[in-house]
């Protein structure tokens, strides 16, 4: 697999886990105790991974070497949705970490939340 494919997968999957991890369910419960990525419904994860692709290929040249595209996946979700933590919270961005912050802003924030269906939907 060309490296580009493998980068964009881990930055994908950085960014399902982080999500899960991130988000309750109607228990107080993370989301990641109880659901993982198979639980998400179909049109809400083809737009997670929208949202991926298109970040990850606007800013892939701003990513260091070292930093895991795992990482920046889960970055991404934690500052689009405006967490404790994220880009501009890591050492090794340092100024690259405030830019990245910025581009995140034109991508709204995104709540998870379980059907009826015990499908996760956003």
């Amino acid at each position: 697999m060309p490296q580009h494919k493998e980068d964009v997968k881990m930055f994908i999957n950085g960014y399902v886990t982080c999500a899960l991890w991130s988000s309750t369910d109607d228990n107080d419960e993370p989301m990641d105790s109880n659901y993982t990525g198979a639980d998400i419904d179909q049109l809400t994860y083809g737009k997670m991974v929208l949202d991926c692709h298109e970040f990850y290929k606007e800013n892939k040249s701003l990513f260091p070497t070292g930093y895991s595209m795992s990482s920046a996946g889960h970055d991404f979700w934690l500052t689009r949705n405006g967490h404790g933590g994220g880009f501009w919270d890591r050492d090794e961005l340092d100024e690259v970490g405030e830019v990245l912050t910025e581009k995140c802003h034109r991508f709204p924030q995104v709540d998870l939340y379980v059907g009826d269906d015990g499908k996760i939907y956003a």
